[in-house]
């Protein structure tokens, strides 16, 4: 667990923060629920969600 204060960083700040601290699992859950609550953002995992999400798009 951090002592870091998730609630002061940007969305950018903590994308950067979690980035160079992998290991704070807490810092990278905060951030998923940021980035999964946002209108039109799709969070895929794999390359095929991935791929399957472009040809979506591209159609």
């Amino acid at each position: 667990m951090s002592n870091l204060n998730y609630q002061q960083l940007t969305e950018a700040e903590l994308r950067e923060y979690v980035k160079h601290h992998p290991q704070d699992e807490e810092a990278f859950q905060h951030y998923l629920r940021i980035v999964r609550a946002k209108p039109n953002r799709v969070v895929v995992s794999t390359g095929e969600q991935l791929e399957a999400e472009l040809r979506k798009r591209l159609a």
